[in-house]
């Protein structure tokens, strides 16, 4: 059986009809993304409540768990969660049979989960719960044999792998071992009139009762027992009423179950390196989360019966990135769907690692924003199955921390990438205090990147709210280019427009730039995403065109520059020297000329990445410096980038038009 729908209302962020949560979950696993307090928890914790977890820690309804709506129109006091089940297999069918719901001929399970606050008195609060099936609620309550097949394995996010892998009363370890098959039924139970030839062959049970015969007949301990009661017990028994003890073990008489309990007990779990007695001292919180992970897994794989699922929050803790893709795969294994397994694991995860969201197929991950989800499956997302084969193969760590942000810009190389969030806190829109992140698309897939965040069903209330901004080159050069950058044919000639893969400004009319334009910006423009092409040809030519063209040549002239400079043959302030005296050639040039004749260096050999690196660098110092402020650079942008860094970062009550 699969949970495929979990409904939520008035319980903590989220509230009722429009405003309640609502998610059909991916098969196999669904990984819940996005910023603090966006509703992952809670979401979790739904499921919790309705479902129970194996441990035996206690979990109920707290009054700060009902909802308390923005307008101050007074906490809500009834919770109710729906969790709706397919994919029932024949076992299923028959251990919930009478809470079956049929539609088109499929059996569901629906559960109902209602908790109503009431109080008699000032003092005196209580909580009222029910769980009951059926499609509305009106099927019979649930009773506790059925619940217990549902009950789920829950991780909690600050896991303490130490304790829970101890010896002591009431360990976790203890509980995990008690239910395996091999210690459940492997084999015999002692017997203390026959000592058995091999203890190999008795039970776990079996060979603690085994020790605990041993060490009463050891001599040391007999003899012991013998001068208790002779020498001192005797002497003090009245004639008729002797006292005579006993020693043996604590709890070897009694409930079986409580007897093996008391044993396993005493078992703890670690971590050692193969022919090595002891644990080795460098094992960190990491390894012992794996290890107390793979114990849960184990009970996990014991099912036959029931709903195995595993809710886990930020799997993540304490594990390198490296460890985190391994954990991922060995979930994806577990849980794939086409093996064939009756009872495949279901994994409910909760993470705020790019690394772990990169791991995951896109279709496995639901963001999670403002209280609603947004599953990113084919069904959802205007991502066709290229777009879907193409973020498979490159959205990487680095660029899955988009799932985390506020805000979005998407660009298409490195300079664009190093020079924003430079250019964004100088003019007083820091990136990183807004929330928002830069995922270079290294030259393609900018359209597929936007696509993430527009959704199929627009008739839906629930858009994501995320201001998405793509940044692009208008890539139609100015009609002095060809010649200056050394694009004309042997005999001086512009060759053909069908014999060149560049664009000239010529070879349109104004209309025919217009239409280019919007062309360009249709490509991922919808919803909340928006392309802001160039407003002239490339971002290294727009900042020269519109008021950086010294700054852009000297930074240039630096990257050119830049292993000379490492290796100590030249000196920043050599360079710059020598750029700006360079400078004053160009400087008196017509903006198209000039700004082209700063391009050019780029096109002689100068990286652009390095080269935005120096540019931040020069533009960090003379804002320091008091020469440049804030509205002095922004006039001085292209007009495009600054829309582009308002709109990623303008607040959601701003709106996104």
């Amino acid at each position: 059986m699969r949970l495929a729908e979990i409904r939520i209302e008035n319980f903590r962020t989220f509230g009722e009809g429009d405003a309640g949560f609502r998610l059909s979950l991916p098969a196999g696993i669904a990984a819940l993304v996005g910023e603090n307090d966006s509703g992952k928890t809670a979401i979790i914790d739904a499921i919790r409540l309705v479902l129970g977890t194996r441990g035996q820690e206690y979990f109920r309804v707290a009054e700060a768990d009902f909802h308390q709506p923005a307008d101050g129109s007074g906490t809500r006091n009834e919770i109710r969660i729906l969790l709706r089940f397919d994919a029932l297999s024949p076992g299923d069918c028959g251990a919930f049979l009478e809470h079956l719901t049929y539609l088109d001929g499929k059996a569901y399970l629906f559960l109902h989960w209602q908790a109503t606050a009431g109080s008699r008195g000032p003092s005196r609060r209580f909580t009222n719960v029910e769980c009951r099936s059926g499609a509305s609620g009106t099927g019979p309550a649930l009773e506790a044999a059925a619940r217990a097949l549902l009950c789920t394995t829950y991780l909690r996010p600050l896991r303490d792998a130490d304790q829970a892998l101890s010896a002591g009363r009431g360990s976790r370890l203890a509980q995990i071992l008690q239910q395996t098959e091999e210690i459940a039924t492997g084999g015999v139970d002692f017997d203390p009139a026959a000592f058995p030839d091999d203890p190999a062959t008795l039970s776990v049970l079996g060979i603690g009762d085994f020790a605990n015969e041993l060490l009463e007949r050891q001599p040391g301990i007999g003899g012991a027992r013998t001068r208790l009661n002779d020498d001192y017990l005797a002497k003090l028994s009245f004639e008729g009423d002797a006292l005579k003890g006993t020693i043996s073990v604590s709890g070897a008489r009694g409930d079986k179950a409580a007897r093996l309990r008391q044993l396993l007990e005493k078992l703890e779990l670690d971590l050692r390196d193969d022919g090595v007695a002891d644990p080795p001292p460098g094992r960190g919180l990491g390894s012992n989360n794996l290890l107390f992970m793979a114990s849960e897994l184990l009970l996990l794989s014991q099912e036959r019966d029931g709903f195995p699922a595993l809710l886990i929050e930020e799997p993540e803790a304490h594990l390198h990135p490296q460890r985190q893709h391994l954990l991922v795969d060995f979930l994806k294994q577990k849980a794939a769907v086409d093996q064939g397994a009756e009872h495949g694991l279901q994994v409910v995860m909760t993470t705020h690692s790019p690394s772990l969201a990169s791991s995951l197929k896109l279709e496995n991950l639901v963001l999670v924003r403002g209280g609603r989800a947004f599953p990113m499956g084919p069904e959802h997302t205007l991502l066709d199955p290229a777009d879907y084969a193409f973020l498979e193969r490159f959205l990487d760590a680095t660029r899955a921390n988009l799932f985390f942000a506020r805000g979005v810009i998407i660009v298409e190389d490195d300079a664009e990438n190093i020079l924003l969030p430079t250019l964004a806190r100088l003019i007083g829109r820091d990136l990183a205090r807004h929330g928002v992140s830069v995922v270079n698309a290294g030259g393609t897939g900018l359209g597929r990147y936007g696509r993430i965040f527009q959704r199929r069903a627009e008739a839906e209330k629930a858009l994501l709210n995320i201001p998405v901004a793509c940044m692009t080159d208008m890539d139609v050069m100015p009609d002095c280019a060809p010649a200056m950058l050394g694009l004309k044919a042997a005999d001086g000639s512009v060759p053909a427009k069908n014999n060149r893969k560049w664009r000239k400004k010529d070879d349109f009319d104004a209309d025919g730039l217009v239409t280019l334009r919007a062309s360009i910006e249709a490509r991922a423009t919808g919803q909340s995403v928006r392309t802001f092409v160039a407003d002239e040809w490339t971002l290294e030519y727009d900042l020269a065109h519109f008021g950086l063209a010294r700054e852009v040549w000297i930074a240039a002239d630096l990257a050119a520059a830049d292993a000379r400079i490492h290796a100590g043959r030249a000196t920043i302030a050599d360079v710059v020297r020598s750029s700006m005296r360079s400078f004053r050639d160009i400087a008196g040039l017509d903006p198209e000329r000039r700004s082209t004749s700063v391009y050019a260096k780029f096109r002689g050999g100068a990286s652009k990445a390095i080269a935005a690196q120096y540019l931040a660098a020069l533009l960090d110092r003379a804002s320091a410096r008091g020469r440049l402020s804030a509205d002095e650079l922004r006039a001085a942008l292209p007009p495009y980038v600054v829309d582009t860094i308002d709109y990623a970062t303008r607040n959601a009550g701003e709106g996104l038009a």
